[in-house]
């Protein structure tokens, strides 16, 4: 892709997303996550039902007069974008693959989060961290965002989730809201994801293309795997095979599920096949609900 088509291609992508969070996500970004907490703000002269508790008991001495603290809530937030760059992500049976639609999902929310004045990093991980972008404010922050994803070239081709969030949790320190963006074909990534979820608020998006989970009866077909390239002979006219693949993927999902509740992640599952604003806007809609 020449810079010329690179322009292009973020520029669309930054019409249609912002465009989506200006008719969607006004003021739901903001209710659903809040602040790290309540700082200073300044002193008023005490009122009558003001709580006794917020007197600042120094400034009332100093002026023979009570005064109270007024205390505002610290509306900045770090979002980080914790995304699969790993090589199942360029398969799609439809019209996109799962990381065109990844880098799409990904640019909604970094123009929500900026819309709101919050920070937004990226990390790009296959079977190793593969780009670091530290969290930033700004409009040209998030087409770099947005440039990385639709351009950048990842050495590994496998995926290790557990490394992507040990990396996440040791440069990120306080509180930070991340969105785990993979299909999650890996394993072994249980207890670090219930380490960091009791620190930070992590959102699990789950990419999934429907042909992943179910064989055509298209004969014998030889099968290629994308990360490792071993391959392997199927006979997909076979019921009893077509019927434990559906098996198998049904049980990991379901395994994945049971992690992701154990550890109070919440989920959003996209299907690439059909469009990602309902999901997003459901989850927005959850979390509100629950406040």
């Amino acid at each position: 892709m020449d810079t010329r088509e690179l322009l292009k291609k973020v520029r669309q992508i930054e019409i249609k997303t912002r465009g989506l969070v200006n008719q969607i996500f006004s003021g739901e970004y903001h209710s659903v996550f809040k602040g790290r907490g309540m700082e200073f703000s300044e002193v008023r002269e005490y009122q009558y039902g003001d709580d006794i508790r917020t007197i600042d008991w120094n400034v009332s001495a100093r002026f023979n007069h009570p005064f109270v603290k007024i205390f505002e809530e610290e509306r900045e937030l770090t979002v980080m974008l914790v995304v699969d760059f790993s090589r199942s992500g360029q398969f799609g049976s439809v019209q996109a693959m799962k990381n065109e639609i990844a880098a799409e999902i990904c640019a909604v929310l970094a123009f929500s989060a900026i819309k709101n004045n919050d920070k937004v990093g990226l990390i790009l991980f296959t079977d190793q961290i593969e780009k670091f972008v530290p969290p930033k404010k700004g409009r040209a922050h998030i087409l770099r965002i947005i440039r990385e994803l639709i351009s950048f070239e990842p050495t590994g081709t496998g995926t290790n989730i557990r490394g992507a969030l040990e990396y996440f949790n040791h440069v990120h320190k306080k509180r930070t809201i991340a969105f785990l963006i993979s299909d999650f074909i890996d394993d072994g990534y249980d207890q670090i994801l219930r380490i960091i979820s009791r620190k930070h608020d992590v959102i699990a998006v789950e990419l999934v293309d429907p042909r992943e989970e179910m064989l055509p009866d298209v004969g014998l077909v030889k099968f290629t795997d994308a990360e490792t390239k071993s391959e392997r002979w199927v006979d997909t006219s076979d019921q009893s095979v077509r019927a434990a693949f559906v098996q198998y993927w049904k049980e990991r999902k379901e395994k994945r599920r049971s992690l992701f509740v154990r550890s109070k992640v919440d989920a959003i599952p996209v299907r690439i096949d059909r469009p990602y604003i309902k999901p997003i806007v459901d989850f927005f809609k959850l979390r509100e609900s629950r406040l």
